[in-house]
């Protein structure tokens, strides 16, 4: 049985690899395995981000939930982090965001939360697809007055909005930001939660279409961001991707502050003011050098997990910790959140501001960055699972591995979302890494 859900849930072209067929499949499977233990009717809450194959998959998902007689109660446009608060506040069993987050448009997803608003453990995904792969004859359809009903949940958006302003304990007066959402989830509240909070707000690519999310917007094309900042004269500029559970940021400068300067940066403020759990932030293998560098200088314990945002709360769970993330931009703040939640990370980056009193480009300074060379190899499906098992490349990583020395690494990984083979390499000398990175790039391409 080959899986249906990758790291982030189910996800592929919409319609035609992501079919309908297996969105309705997705909502039977998840209705029956998520709401078995149900003494009353099923309740299941479904958002999604703008992408103009939402609503064709949003009407699978609720005919497969309804003809399990579970009730779908849609939630609209949302981020995905409001999904999994709400799935909890309005006493749903299970939860489902539609969405490919940073990818574009063609694609989409379908992400599953449990009643607790975490999302799904491996062993529930598999029982799900066990159903849907290996015994789809085995759900039992309902007739009659046995099916379920679609709701309309028409505070969804309000409801998250306040839950994200009263993680907040400062007003924003005097702060103005710029703000990028991507043309996608965060549109529908990111002006109410900051410009509610005290901020002048300037919004930048927030007339979604159907059509343009994420293209050349947002946390993976950061461009327009620093301009409109820099123009603007903004305190900061905050970037969201497709459905806002990624937040990146740039300075007053127009200079970056990717997820790992934010984890440096909540880290030292939760030691400073006694609330950073075990001492210790959780990060992934991708984490720049230069964290791990600022950890041990600030005596900060760094976990590391494996790329992927599930592995990141795996081990904050595990190890009691609060905060962990990702360079890309995923930061999770389990104090107030069960997810990665963008804007909530936004909103919390600017009560730094104003608790400290430094600038956007004071507090990014804390953490000196390596360079870091990323290569994306797009890969078909047959190669999949091949690239370690070619002595040529594994031998050139080897080699450059030992040419880098201690000054530097090689990460060569598949994407858990994406057909692609990332290729990064980090270290001292821009020049030498860059062909370093390539040249393993090419020997991937050539397999």
């Amino acid at each position: 049985m080959g899986r249906l859900f990758g790291t982030d849930g189910a996800r592929g072209v919409a319609i035609t690899e992501l079919t309908c067929e297996t969105a309705m499949q997705i909502g039977r499977a998840a209705a029956l395995v998520l709401a078995k233990e149900c003494d009353h009717r099923p309740k299941i809450i479904i958002g999604k981000d703008t992408r103009i194959s939402g609503d064709v998959l949003e009407a699978a998902l609720c005919a497969g939930i309804c003809s399990v007689g579970a009730d779908a109660h849609i939630l609209g446009v949302v981020p995905t982090p409001a999904v999994a608060m709400l799935v909890t506040k309005y006493n749903a069993d299970a939860g489902v965001m539609i969405s490919a987050s940073h990818n574009s448009v063609e694609f989409n997803g379908i992400k599953l939360f449990a009643g607790s608003g975490f999302k799904l453990p491996d062993e529930v995904e598999n029982e799900i697809e066990e159903l849907i792969l290996d015994k789809p004859e085995t759900m039992q359809l309902c007739d009659g007055t046995n099916i379920g009903h679609i709701y309309y949940e028409k505070n969804a958006v309000w409801d998250y909005v306040r839950h994200v302003m009263k993680t907040v304990d400062v007003d924003y007066k005097g702060i103005k930001v710029c703000i990028d959402c991507a043309n996608g989830s965060s549109g529908v509240c990111a002006q109410k939660i900051f410009e509610g909070l005290g901020a002048k707000v300037v919004m930048i690519h927030d007339k979604p279409d159907g059509t343009n999310i994420n293209e050349n917007c947002g946390s993976t094309h950061m461009e327009s961001l620093k301009k409109a900042t820099v123009e603007n004269h903004c305190d900061i500029g905050l970037a969201f991707d497709g459905d806002a559970d990624r937040c990146l940021a740039v300075d007053e400068k127009g200079e970056l502050i990717d997820g790992d300067k934010m984890l440096a940066i909540f880290s030292k403020f939760m030691k400073a003011e006694g609330t950073l759990k075990h001492n210790a932030c959780v990060v992934t293998v991708m984490s720049n050098l230069g964290f791990f560098k600022f950890a041990k200088a600030n005596g900060i314990v760094t976990a590391t997990t494996k790329v992927g945002d599930r592995y990141v709360l795996e081990e904050m769970q595990k190890g009691g910790y609060n905060i962990g993330g990702e360079q890309s931009g995923h930061i999770i703040l389990l104090d107030h959140a069960n997810t990665g939640d963008g804007e909530m990370t936004g909103a919390k980056l600017l009560q730094i501001m104003i608790k400290t009193g430094k600038k956007a480009s004071e507090l990014a300074g804390i953490m000196e960055c390596y360079p870091q060379v990323l290569v994306n190899v797009k890969i078909t499906a047959d190669k999949k699972g091949m690239w370690d098992k070619v002595p040529e490349i594994t031998d050139a990583i080897k080699l450059y591995e030992e040419k880098l020395g201690g000054e530097g690494r090689i990460l060569v990984r598949e994407s858990g979302t994406e057909p692609l083979v990332r290729v990064m390499i980090e270290g001292k000398k821009t020049g030498i890494i860059t062909d370093y990175a390539h040249r393993i790039a090419e020997l991937i391409e050539k397999m």
